[in-house]
């Protein structure tokens, strides 16, 4: 049977890669976006390296962004993300990707989607799975996005342009709420015991357990942490009893049908630790070390929002990020977020409200490339 043609361009946003769709490019029912998807990223691939498809065989490289005139006026684009689960071909919709959301404003340009001139573009994207507005500025090269520059992104090899990220009111993108059981700290039953977690909700639900909790250092390396299948099987214990109390699903089966939300992290205070390359990272570097997990894989940096959340976690007193993490000299300065490719640093704007906290902004850095563009090609047997 013959295969289909659909235009489509592939780039790398931070340190994610995706497919990337104009919305006018797909067909006008929706019910037919998952078969497309999973189909030209090679799943569902028991083997788990989608062989046979546009996927790498990691979380982080099974994704789509789709891109289209916005439904708000707030905005210049709407912007669609979806997660590909590996093995399972299981597309989630529940939450917003911060890595690809960078490549999202240098799409919209350099597609023509949104005009602009002189030597910065500001691009508003509304981000339809968490319903928020993200202002993405960077650099323009002749009319079009800038790729080269001296910014250099941990886990990503070289240095670019940067694109600076302002998600506006990160707060309840998930669930409605920063807190969404009302609670810093909560108390999560499972077979294995009570446990001690913080559940957040800013740019994407997440919820964080201490590493010493889970007898880990909080340091340890993706490969190592892969290799530890009883530590993965608590963390996605947690993530599940996590997502039924914070109502982003009503039954366990549910929750597996939501496998990016809320994303689950260890975290630690700063501690000596190398990175993925070698290179021997100082606690004094850092204000957090994290370790987070994606659709029960080791992440081998940090998902963007994730980041972001930690980040107004460590903000907000009495979280159990707040309790470890290193003091701010002042209100204003970055976290300095230690991952496993090094160090993510983040702008969190958090106030409190009598007895309620509210997440004004989360800014970020990163860099963005088109990488190949054309058509991706699809069985026409996937589409029946």
């Amino acid at each position: 049977m013959k295969q289909v043609k659909i235009p489509a361009v592939f780039m790398r946003g931070g340190t994610s890669k995706a497919i990337m769709f104009r919305q006018d490019d797909l067909p006008h029912d929706r019910s037919m976006w998952d078969r497309i998807f999973v189909a030209a990223l090679g799943s569902p691939d028991r083997n788990g390296r989608q062989l046979d498809g546009m996927g790498g065989g990691l979380s982080s490289l099974s994704k789509v962004c789709v891109i289209g005139p916005s439904t708000r006026l707030d905005a210049d684009v709407d912007y669609t993300f979806a997660q590909v689960a590996i093995q399972s071909g299981l597309v989630d919709y529940s939450g917003n990707c911060g890595n690809m959301s960078s490549a999202i404003g240098p799409f919209a340009v350099d597609e023509g989607l949104v005009k602009s001139n002189g030597i910065e573009a500001a691009v508003r994207i509304h981000n339809t799975n968490t319903h928020k507005i993200i202002i993405s500025r960077f650099a323009l090269d002749d009319g079009r996005a800038a790729v080269d520059g001296d910014f250099i992104l941990p886990g990503v090899a070289g240095s670019g342009a940067p694109v600076r990220l302002d998600f506006l009111d990160p707060g309840g993108a998930g669930t409605g709420k920063l807190l969404p059981t009302g609670n810093p700290v909560d108390q999560l039953e499972l077979p294995a015991g009570r446990t001690e977690v913080s559940i957040i909700d800013a740019a994407n639900p997440c919820v964080f357990v201490l590493a010493q909790a889970m007898q880990m250092s909080g340091t340890e390396l993706p490969d190592e942490l892969e290799s530890n299948g009883d530590l993965l099987a608590r963390l996605e214990a947690i993530r599940t009893a996590a997502s039924l109390r914070m109502g982003i699903a009503r039954t366990p089966a549910e929750a597996a049908r939501k496998p990016s939300i809320p994303k689950v992290a260890m975290v630690t205070a700063p501690k000596d630790a190398r990175t993925l390359s070698g290179e021997m990272l100082s606690a004094n570097s850092a204000d957090v070390t994290v370790r987070m997990i994606s659709l029960e894989q080791p992440h081998r940096a940090v998902p963007l929002t994730g980041a972001m959340c930690l980040a107004v976690a460590s903000r907000i007193e009495g979280t159990l990020v707040n309790r470890i993490a290193r003091r701010p000299a002042g209100m204003n300065e970055p976290v300095r977020i230690a991952q496993p490719s090094g160090l993510t640093v983040v702008g969190a704007s958090v106030r409190r409200q009598g007895d309620s906290w509210h997440a004004e902004q989360a800014t970020v850095y990163r860099t963005a490339r088109r990488l190949m563009d054309g058509v991706v090609y699809v069985r026409a047997s996937a589409l029946t």
